[in-house]
């Protein structure tokens, strides 16, 4: 019991938190800049991360459902890149329009039309990067998908 749980524990906790350095690895190190749909994906990861945290402060019982919690958060963040995917892959239409990576405070007006004449567009439908036809959000949707699959069943097997 103790032993699928702090496995479950630690798989509830790393696999998003490596998902979020391959992100942000990707963002910063690689110049790839986030579009909206790519925010959304993070955020539950996010969320993952805070409650698999708390679960290894919490007694057995309630250390179980977090653990539960954070595997349909993981979950929760591959349906979204499922979707993003699809978006890329143009099988359905995208829910949102380009992003882009313009902050506005403290501009004047000039310095804020130069920002954006010159800040990189970001489309939601468009793959910028991909490792045998599969994009980053269709490596989000596999890994957390199988991954929230493996947290829940040892976190269910953890009795």
């Amino acid at each position: 019991m103790t032993t699928r749980l702090s496995r479950a524990r630690w798989l509830a906790l790393l696999l998003p938190a490596a998902l979020l350095a391959g992100a942000w690895g990707f963002q910063l190190i690689g110049g790839l800049y986030p579009c909206e749909m790519c925010h959304w994906q993070r955020w539950p990861h996010y969320a993952a991360v805070a409650v698999a945290l708390l679960a290894f402060f919490a007694p057995p019982r309630p250390a179980r459902a977090l653990v539960l919690l954070a595997a349909l958060l993981i979950a929760a963040s591959g349906v979204i890149g499922a979707l993003h995917a699809g978006v890329e892959y143009h099988w359905w239409q995208g829910f949102t329009g380009c992003t882009s990576t313009v902050s506005m405070t403290g501009m004047t007006a000039a310095e804020r039309l130069d920002a954006i004449m010159h800040a990189p567009m970001v489309r939601c439908d468009a793959a910028q990067w991909t490792l045998g036809g599969v994009s980053l959000a269709g490596f989000n949707a596999i890994v957390s998908l199988l991954g929230a699959a493996l947290v829940a069943w040892l976190g269910v097997k953890a009795r």
